[in-house]
């Protein structure tokens, strides 16, 4: 049987993530979507929003849509659901988890990788995120839950622009793409999104296209510059830059690795850093090889496989993206130009 994509939905409280949970639970988008509600309180207020009798565990809404509250075990309510799909008593295609507004999705996204009866019966399609243009400057600067949620992101979708102005929508936008320049940007007013925006996004998968904003290098360097500005440097300029703990950066280089030095390395990084190692992802130019090599992960989760060939009229090279909490950048970068050939 083919695995069921599973989309994790996140974003710091208020963002808007039940409104837009809410239009997929009622709207007729012709998929049948299992939505697990993954709340850790005793009380669980949004399922009063959501379903109006809240003593079932799975509730079927009316065009087809499933919603089911976890007060435990996400892996449990998982396989549940996946018993019950292949004994015929439930019909979905897709699954949509909530995460409660102060959650790490590390810990959610590691979950499709580290349970052998889930990943036998699901793929991790994308990690989501909500903010609110109207919060969400100050809950980048007031909480790391906030940062996480941006960083872990594969698409982050922007509430409430309606709210502020283009300048504060603008300033937002260039902040989350310098915590994580991987994840497009998208604006939802009212939960009024393209299913295609939450769905079937492929974000997670292992692919050949590093999606990084060509922008976002110049920003990194012209950011670095800086450290070298006299006193008649403009002070807002320096004011625009907020310092947050998770932030991104990009490895770039057109010689090959030596892949023994490589994988030594990137195992060491990951037992020292791992816990602070959000996302990371990269396609790499191994030595001896005519095939790209792409690999990516989560904490200490890292996996690699093999992508497509090299073309003839291609530069071959390699590119890695690392987002993480007050990561070491320069111990990464000197460490990957030692394991070049």
């Amino acid at each position: 049987m083919a695995l069921v994509p599973a989309t994790i939905l996140t974003g710091f409280l208020g963002a808007g993530k039940t409104t837009l949970l809410n239009r997929i639970l009622r709207e007729p988008h012709g998929y049948k979507i299992a939505v697990i509600e993954n709340e850790f309180g005793q009380e669980n207020i949004d399922n009063e929003i959501l379903v109006q009798d809240s003593n079932e565990q799975i509730v079927e809404m009316n065009n087809g849509c499933i919603c089911c509250t976890v007060r435990g075990d996400l892996i449990i309510a998982l396989s549940t659901l996946a018993q019950k799909r292949n004994a015929g008593e439930l019909q979905f295609d897709h699954v949509v988890i909530e995460t409660t507004g102060l959650a790490n999705p590390g810990p959610v996204a590691q979950t499709f990788f580290m349970d052998d009866e889930v990943a036998a019966h699901y793929l991790l399609d994308a990690v989501v995120t909500v903010v609110d243009a109207k919060h969400g400057m100050l809950q980048l600067d007031d909480h790391e839950e906030a940062q996480r949620q941006a960083g872990f992101a594969d698409k982050l979708l922007l509430s409430k622009t309606d709210l502020v102005g283009m300048d504060q929508v603008d300033a937002l936008v260039a902040r989350l793409k310098r915590i994580n320049p991987r994840a497009p940007v998208n604006k939802v007013d009212f939960g009024q999104v393209p299913i295609s925006d939450v769905l079937d996004l492929r974000g997670f998968n292992l692919n050949d296209k590093l999606e990084i904003d060509p922008d976002f290098l110049a920003v990194e360097e012209h950011v670095h510059d800086h450290h070298n500005c006299d006193a008649h440097c403009s002070h807002d300029h320096h004011h625009a830059h907020h310092s947050d703990d998770i932030a991104a950066f990009v490895f770039k280089s057109e010689r090959p690795f030596n892949t023994a030095r490589l994988d030594e390395f990137l195992g060491n990084l990951v037992q020292v850093f791992g816990p602070r190692m959000l996302r990371y992802k990269g396609v790499l130019w191994m030595e001896g090889a005519d095939r790209k090599v792409v690999f990516q992960g989560v904490h200490q989760m890292m996996g690699s496989d093999i992508g497509a060939k090299w073309r003839d009229d291609e530069a071959r090279g390699s590119k890695m993206v690392f987002i993480g909490k007050n990561l070491p950048k320069d111990t990464f970068i000197r460490g990957l130009e030692q394991c070049l050939v």
